[in-house]
């Protein structure tokens, strides 16, 4: 479908879980950073690219991109997940609800804890 066309269907930019996808022809590469700000939150952003002739192209794409998704792939596609440090899954809403911490990873953890202070407790009570 044509850009225009995409950017005239809102729910067509619903991310969906599973097997999808959707082709969207732009007149050039000025129109990726159209596309790519169009998008709410996202949980993986993907890049498909083997030409160095690209990075200027992607060097105005990719801030954008940071700004919409929680991991941006290069030439592959997201993949199960795992708890480490290297793991960072959660974009902007509505791919999250809390922008602080990440759906997966070892910064998910921080997702379900909540600090609590003890004022003045009593030393007997320590340990």
């Amino acid at each position: 479908m044509t850009l225009d066309t995409w950017l005239a269907n809102p729910s067509l930019q619903d991310e969906v879980f599973g097997a999808v996808g959707i082709v969207v022809t732009v007149e050039g590469v000025q129109d990726f950073a159209s596309v790519a700000e169009a998008l709410e939150g996202q949980l993986t952003a993907t890049v498909h690219t083997t030409a160095p002739s690209d990075a200027t192209v992607l060097k105005g794409l990719l801030p954008i991109l940071e700004r919409k998704a929680g991991r941006v792939l290069f030439n592959g596609f997201p993949t199960g997940v795992e708890v480490c440090d290297a793991m960072v899954h959660g974009g902007p809403y509505p791919a999250t609800s809390d922008s602080r911490s990440a759906s997966i990873g070892s910064m998910a953890i921080e997702r379900f804890l909540r600090p609590v202070c003890y004022q003045d407790l009593p030393a007997w009570l320590e340990g």
